[in-house]
């Protein structure tokens, strides 16, 4: 069902400061002056000191909310490899990256709003109870209070946010696939992510204004998100990002972070 047009609002996000030392691979300058939150890499799956006490910076001069994108302690997969982490390990291991990108929104005149898993911890902790309550017990020793957590809608994630009284913030992709049962396609099988830029284009008008996406095998999901993820390492994100908030305007959806 199409939302109430007066009611369209949503978040556009994106994972930056995706870099370590001299190598970069996200255009954090651009970036930062089209989304309404970043998704700061926290040092495990990539990001280094200087990294993250520049981005925070630059969110905190564009009005952009600062969020702690956490990860598997995996720099050479770049997070994307799922591991066994024990689950007080992981907490730990959870609050550290949170603790330390806090260190620097605080510099930088800003805070942590919010936290959100990486790629095979983010895919990980959509089904694994374990895992996911290991994430949020992170987030509850890092932040001392409710800490929202954006992550995928119905995933055990949020049930286990829900759970320890932590705000929840559904999101949705414009750039990646879905399934049948509403999840993500894995990025190993073909399609997994999406590269037209009209596909991407129609898909986050679906997700704003319908509440749904057609998934890989032609169904019709319904996804109530109020967060748009386009991924920052994506090749020409920048400019997607930039066409995609151009033409939620265009359509009357209003772009505001969501805290």
């Amino acid at each position: 069902m199409t939302a109430p047009l007066a009611n369209l609002s949503i978040d556009l996000n994106a994972d930056l400061g995706e870099g370590f030392g001299r190598w970069q691979l996200t255009d954090d300058e651009a970036l930062l002056s089209i989304v309404t939150s970043a998704n700061v890499a926290c040092g495990f799956h990539a990001g280094d000191p200087s990294t993250m006490r520049r981005v925070c910076e630059l969110a905190a001069e564009r009005g952009v909310r600062v969020g702690a994108q956490v990860s598997y302690r995996d720099l050479a997969g770049f997070g994307r490899r799922s591991m066994d982490v024990p689950a007080r390990e992981l907490a730990d291991e959870i609050a550290y990256q949170i603790g330390a990108l806090e260190i620097f929104a605080r510099a930088a005149g800003t805070r942590v709003h919010y936290v959100k898993p990486h790629g095979a911890l983010y895919n990980r902790s959509v089904h694994d109870e374990a895992q996911a309550a290991a994430v949020v017990e992170g987030v509850r020793l890092a932040a001392g209070g409710p800490l929202p957590v954006l992550g995928l809608p119905g995933s055990r994630l949020h049930e286990a946010a829900r759970a320890a009284g932590l705000p929840v913030i559904a999101e949705a992709f414009a750039d990646r696939a879905y399934t049948g049962a509403g999840t993500l396609v894995p990025r190993t099988e073909p399609g997994a992510v999406v590269h037209d830029p009209d596909t991407v284009v129609k898909r986050a008008l679906g997700f704003a204004r319908d509440r749904a996406v057609t998934s890989v095998d032609g169904r019709r999901i319904e996804v109530d998100v109020r967060s748009l993820c386009v991924h920052g390492d994506t090749p020409g994100a920048a400019d997607l990002a930039r066409r995609v908030r151009s033409e939620l305007a265009a359509a009357g959806v209003r772009v505001a972070a969501f805290i």
